[in-house]
């Protein structure tokens, strides 16, 4: 059906399949509980295996092997490794900038992390006020607007400005219940830096293929080796292998906190740049085929700083590392299989 088609609407067409395969992988996180701490260890641990082997068989491997084809590194090939080693020296700085980034803002700001979250209200409502009841606190509920400061001399009740007393007790408890909220927030927000960034591994990941598709479909009829049913077995194998990937994202995102709905949205986000990559790359195929072992070992090298820096050091906090391992040998053998069965 596709070859009635100019190769800028079949590479959409090819590309929507594989952003669709990867919505469809991410749907599951509505059968899959992601309620509990081992369920979110597991996932980083699947998450980290499916990443592992997406680098090599998906991003690493085609990227040698076009940047050997070429004749710009060598006669035989023997340069290929520059293009690639360079293009994942990159990926990996740019993810750590990307993190350096992120983490300057510190907690100082939870509000988009909760709104991400779906749970501001909650969150702000639990802040409103504080009493000897529900243990909060609201100066305002007291017609306080400031604090007198303990010395050594002072009573065990101070005078709290505006009206109204406070009892130590109640002070110290006050103390502590803003001490466990900081670093619940605190815990909060590095969960979402962290799943940020595996959402940013992913697309950046996804961007190349995209590319890739677009090239195949748009250098076909170029050269005897590009032909349409090669063009076509890739989107349907990069489609395939990205199942797994919506996943990846979707249940820690879930077991993090996220509601169904938005683990949803962010898993198959991942995969919609696909399709404007594969468009630019049938448009520009000139330009874009000769970057591509740049952009390919680029991606890999995102993922690959991603798994070791967070994905698999968070796995293990919890005592859950060996379910994390397991989880990493499993997402590393479906991504494997359907690579190399896939082509």
């Amino acid at each position: 059906m596709l070859q009635g088609y100019g190769p800028i609407v079949q590479s959409l067409l090819g590309t929507l399949l594989t952003w669709g395969l990867t919505a469809a992988g991410a749907a599951l996180v509505a059968v899959i509980p992601g309620t509990q701490k081992n369920v979110l260890d597991g996932s980083l641990g699947f998450a980290a295996g499916v990443m592992i082997a997406a680098s090599y068989w998906s991003l690493l491997a085609p990227a040698i092997e076009l940047a050997e084809e070429s004749k710009k590194y060598g006669e035989n090939g023997e340069y290929a490794w520059c293009p690639v080693s360079l293009g994942f020296i990159l990926g990996a700085l740019f993810v750590l900038g990307a993190d350096v980034f992120i983490s300057s803002f510190g907690v100082s700001n939870p509000q988009m992390m909760l709104a991400l979250q779906g749970t501001g209200r909650n969150a702000k409502e639990k802040d409103d006020s504080y009493s000897p009841r529900n243990q909060q606190y609201n100066p305002s509920s007291v017609g306080a607007t400031t604090i007198d400061v303990f010395t050594d001399n002072a009573p065990s009740r101070r005078r709290v400005k505006g009206g109204g007393d406070m009892n130590l007790s109640e002070s110290l408890r006050h103390h502590q219940v803003m001490n466990e909220q900081n670093l619940s927030s605190n815990h909060q927000y590095q969960q979402w830096r962290r799943m940020l960034l595996l959402i940013m591994a992913i697309t950046i990941h996804n961007i190349p293929e995209g590319l890739a598709v677009g090239v195949a479909f748009g250098a076909v009829g170029s050269s005897a080796s590009a032909s349409f049913q090669k063009a076509r077995n890739l989107a349907i194998g990069i489609g395939i292998q990205n199942f797994p990937e919506g996943l990846a994202v979707s249940v820690p995102l879930h077991a993090a906190g996220f509601s169904v709905g938005r683990s949803l949205w962010y898993g198959q986000l991942s995969g919609l740049v696909e399709p404007i990559a594969g468009v630019l790359g049938a448009a520009f195929v000139s330009l874009a085929e000769p970057a591509l072992p740049y952009a390919l070992a680029f991606a890999a090298g995102a993922m690959i700083f991603v798994v070791v820096d967070d994905l698999i050091p968070e796995a293990n906090t919890s005592g859950n590392g060996r379910l994390a391992s397991c989880g990493a040998i499993a997402g590393f053998v479906v991504m494997m299989v359907l690579d190399t069965a896939l082509g």
